[in-house]
């Protein structure tokens, strides 16, 4: 379990890194109805980029879900902090010794925030652009799976300082 938990910071950035990449390689709303449809991850994060509908493609200039944006940043800043932290680990720095466990809780609760915040991208979404409803679309599969490792990486990265702190008495 003591070696385990020596990785659990390094396993949750790589979890969270393959997370990044999926939202930004995957579709993250496709329509589940008659007219075959998708949004990309880089057009709904950022509000552009490309989408089909009922058979068309092209690119999408429209509104961004705040709610993606900020679950990729909280993302993207949990995976470089706790990279760095696992780094810095190895290089024995002794000046981010006092602080590792804070901000190792603090990226892992990062990275928990971005996986839940990923499941409200829809509602974001229709709201931003002025949908009427959201009948017949989904979140993309890679997001699900993106949103469920974020979550999962969290969790492994904050599992050492909670230990630890638990084990203080």
């Amino acid at each position: 379990m003591k070696k385990f938990l020596q990785f659990a910071g390094l396993i949750g950035a790589v979890l969270g890194l393959i997370a990044f990449i999926l939202l930004m390689a995957t579709n993250a709303i496709v329509s589940t109805g008659a007219i075959n449809g998708s949004y990309s991850g880089t057009a709904v994060i950022f509000g552009k980029g490309p989408m089909s509908a009922a058979g068309l493609s092209g690119d999408f200039d429209g509104k961004l879900a705040w709610v993606a944006l900020i679950s990729w940043i909280f993302i993207l800043i949990a995976v470089l902090m706790l990279l760095c932290m696992f780094v810095l680990g190895l290089l024995k720095v002794k000046a981010i010794a006092k602080f590792e466990r804070l901000l190792t809780f603090i990226a892992g609760g990062l990275l928990v925030a971005g996986g839940i915040l990923l499941f409200f991208t829809i509602p974001a979404f229709a709201g931003a652009n002025e949908w009427n409803n959201t009948n017949n679309v989904a979140l993309g599969a890679g997001w699900v799976v993106g949103a469920i490792l974020a979550i999962v990486g969290g969790g492994l990265a904050v599992l050492p300082p909670v230990l630890s702190l638990v084990g203080k008495k």
